[in-house]
């Protein structure tokens, strides 16, 4: 089966790839000559996903998935959340994004949060949702050289590691997107 993920996001590709079985073949978005920037104008992590694989599949015909996250801070009312990639302005930069986070936050002993990844599946003219959620807390400071995104400062819920201090395998095993791509690979394999 080949199957196209909506993205072009080179840890993603990796991550996902990571964990599907042999028998699908994965796509990105370069694989199939899609180089535009695909619009992520929805106010709704669910809603980005839905955005970036209905483009795909109606502008190049595509059975696809898209996936999207956001951060979710509890004392910064869900903060930044469907703005997550682009939390510190339009380049999208990951240092910028983890400054501004860790200064709003400053001193306060509020630490808790979630990351939260959709995903929007089209496949045989049918729209399926998978949701992936882990809690955890904010650091104070970065740690670790892997992952990326905000994986320096989100330790999740039964670790004392960042997910930038763990491994790829470990990540998979316990990360928002590994929970639902593991609901994705369920449904393909079902």
């Amino acid at each position: 089966m080949k199957l196209v993920f909506a993205s072009n996001n080179k840890n993603k590709i990796l991550e996902i790839k990571h964990q599907l079985p042999r028998d699908i073949e994965l796509l990105s978005l370069e694989d199939i000559g899609c180089f535009e920037d695909i619009p992520e104008t929805a106010d709704t992590i669910e809603g980005n996903a839905i955005l970036k694989a209905d483009y795909v599949t109606q502008n190049y015909g595509y059975d696809c998935f898209a996936d999207d996250t956001g951060l979710e801070v509890d004392v910064l009312n869900g903060a930044p959340g469907v703005y997550s990639a682009r939390y510190a302005g339009e380049q999208k930069d990951a240092n910028d994004n983890m400054h501004r986070l860790l200064l709003e936050l400053g001193n306060n002993p509020n630490r808790n949060a979630n990351f939260k990844t959709v995903i929007a599946l089209n496949l045989n003219s049918q729209q399926h949702l998978f949701t992936g959620i882990v809690n955890g807390h904010i650091t104070y400071e970065k740690a670790g050289e892997g992952g990326f995104g905000y994986d320096p400062i989100f330790i999740p819920e039964g670790l004392d590691k960042t997910f930038a201090q763990i491994s790829l395998d470990e990540k998979a095993q316990m990360s928002h997107r590994g929970r639902a791509v593991a609901q994705l690979i369920a449904f393909l394999k079902g």
